[in-house]
């Protein structure tokens, strides 16, 4: 890393982290900084950060994860620039529990301790809007397009390979892409890797893509429904479970029906939030169903083609 800063002449090194909503939060510092960075980490203001610390409690430490360092391929070759995620500590040194990034690696190891290794691949949809619509205006598409449609006139086309030319050059592997339902609608779709790496990546791809926008002329934005009339984006998320070498979520023909580590892992969190929604029923005294909407369907419309779960009406498989 220290090679390909000289190497490169990087100027700029921004170390990332994310507030608790998910917004991304960057601190640019100089090369000859970084040492001191890995050692004692950077100091800010964690009551100035949404869900970190109170106003009595402020002071955090942001220490860059060396592993996660990549060149910003849209800053240019000369002076370059790179970033590096963060973990979040407090000043005695141990991680934040308000720190997703630590949430999620402290989970893991908990799996990694009982022998599991957990994997996501995210089909991650977006729009394309012809500018930044002001408040209270109706979003403006950069096509009107379909699910899967060819548009070699359109400005999407040149987005998605553009896009997906800076991801690869970042090390972030893409399988798919392609135009969605919806007017202006994309989705790219990145390999599969282990949870906290396609975490980090999440994050760089939507930077990515509000990068890209800006050089087309364009606005990018992850909003989950621009459109009343047509169907909004969302992030379809791939998950195995491995337990030494097979998968775990996939049942084998002759399974026993308590062996409930094989059930399908969707069946189970319907199981236990049907369960919750019916002790609400008892204690509020009313009602309580459950529905979920398909991929394609509108909200509020009817209910979906996929799942239709109602109290003593689930079946996991």
């Amino acid at each position: 890393m220290l090679r390909t800063l000289e190497e490169r002449d990087i100027r700029f090194v921004r170390l990332w982290f994310t507030d608790v909503l998910g917004a991304l939060k960057s601190v640019a510092v100089a090369p000859a900084e970084l040492e001191g960075a890995f050692a004692d980490g950077i100091g800010f203001d964690g009551s100035a950060i949404e869900g970190f610390a109170r106003i009595y409690e402020a002071d955090m430490i942001a220490r860059p994860d060396p592993s996660t360092f990549q060149l910003l391929p849209w800053r240019g070759e000369y002076p370059g620039v790179a970033r590096m995620f963060c973990d979040i500590l407090m000043p005695d040194g141990s991680p934040s529990y308000a720190d997703p990034r630590w949430v999620l690696k402290r989970n893991l190891s908990k799996a990694s301790e009982m022998g599991f290794t957990f994997y996501t691949h995210p089909e991650i949809e977006f729009f394309l809007l012809r500018d930044k619509p002001d408040p209270g205006a109706t979003p403006v598409p950069i096509d009107s397009g379909g699910y899967y449609d060819h548009t070699p006139h359109s400005i999407a086309h040149d987005f998605r390979r553009t896009s997906i030319t800076m991801l690869e050059a970042m090390g972030i592997s893409v399988e798919y892409s392609h135009h969605e339902g919806a007017p202006g609608q994309q989705e790219i779709d990145l390999r599969y890797a282990d949870a906290l790496t396609t975490a980090d990546n999440i994050m760089s791809f939507r930077l990515v893509m509000k990068e890209v926008a800006i050089e087309q002329g364009v606005w990018a934005t992850f909003m989950p429904k621009p459109f009343t009339e047509h169907p909004g984006s969302g992030m379809h998320t791939h998950v195995s479970l491995f337990e030494g070498g097979p998968r775990l979520h996939r049942r084998p023909a002759a399974a026993r029906p308590g062996d409930h580590r094989r059930l399908q892992p969707v069946g189970e969190l319907l199981q236990a939030a049907v369960g919750r929604r019916r002790g609400n029923r008892r204690r509020r005294g009313r009602g309580a169903r459950l529905r979920l909407l398909g991929p394609q369907q509108p909200v509020g419309a009817g209910p979906g083609p996929h799942v239709q779960a109602a109290e003593g009406q689930l079946d996991p498989r």
